[in-house]
């Protein structure tokens, strides 16, 4: 996300028009994770706030003399003048018209999961206050399905913990990595099913299954002995190149075009051992090649 060039714009005179600043809208299911996101993004700088009508957001970023931090801004579907529609045309104007350096951020979390954290907070869901839980996740999954396919970034929180999701907000818009790409490895489960929000993903289960080694079997993908067994697999080499012949491909053009973040998510069978090979030893040749990188193993 880049601001535009500094321009000129007379206010009580002629002065220096300041970048419109980077802007990120956080939405999402109620008790997805908004509130933890809106006070990780304060502790990264961002001048964080909740719930702004629609309306207003013009003003949050009209140019001023000086210089500004970049903003979060929690909406949720009961935020004044909300609609999924007039969100969209709101994030779209802050880039089209204002050229802001705009990102809308959705927050998902599996219904069985909101359920259990509503019942453990013993909070009502804010769209079904004399109903239960679930009628109220439905209610509002149906007014943000459209948010959710428009979504910039995508990030499940059902497995995360409030620390997790500080930690991999934290890796995509820490103020002091801002530029250029983002890239995000992370290991899977197919047991679990797919990650939200992959932009490429690979299946390892081709390779040698460390699992049925039972000398292999409690380790993980980030021992050694487990690497070397992966490695060996006559299948790695080709496969290993295909994947980083890619990848080198890719994240250039994808720089270029001026996309922010990537995911590359790996699967295997239990999300311990071929995937979590795969991942370390991607990460770590990205990273030597220059790319940020975070890695994420979501069975580990």
């Amino acid at each position: 996300m880049t601001s535009v060039d500094d321009g000129e714009v007379d206010l009580n005179g002629a002065a220096n028009r300041r970048p419109a600043p980077v802007v990120v809208v956080v939405t999402g299911m109620s008790g997805a994770g908004r509130t933890t996101a809106i006070d990780a993004f304060e502790d990264m700088g961002y001048e964080a706030m909740e719930n702004v009508p629609l309306s207003l957001f013009e003003a949050l970023i009209k140019p001023v003399v000086g210089t500004s931090a970049p903003i979060a801004v929690g909406v949720e579907s009961r935020t004044r003048g909300f609609s999924a529609r007039a969100l969209t045309e709101t994030v779209e104007a802050l880039r089209n018209t204002w050229r802001a350096g705009a990102a809308l951020l959705y927050l998902d979390c599996a219904d069985n999961a909101l359920i259990t954290r509503f019942n453990q907070t013993r909070r009502r869901h804010p769209l079904a206050p004399e109903e239960d839980a679930a009628t109220g996740i439905q209610r509002e999954r149906d007014i943000l399905r459209d948010v959710r396919q428009q979504a910039d970034i995508l990030i499940d929180t059902t497995d995360l913990t409030p620390h997790d999701l500080k930690a991999e907000l934290t890796d995509r818009f820490s103020l002091d990595r801002s530029a250029g790409l983002s890239v995000t490895v992370r290991s899977f489960s197919y047991k679990r099913g797919i990650p939200n929000g992959a932009d490429m993903v690979m299946d390892c289960r081709c390779l040698r299954n460390p699992y049925w080694e039972a000398s292999l079997r409690t380790l993980d993908g980030r021992d050694r002995n487990i690497q070397e067994f992966v490695q060996a697999d006559p299948l790695f080499k080709g496969f290993y190149g295909g994947l980083s012949d890619m990848l080198k491909l890719l994240l250039p053009a994808y720089l270029k075009e001026g996309k922010s973040y990537f995911t590359l998510a790996l699967g295997c069978s239990g999300g311990r051992h071929r995937s979590v090979t795969v991942a370390e030893v991607i990460a770590k040749d990205l990273a030597e090649l220059g790319w940020r990188i975070s890695l994420r193993h979501q069975e580990l």
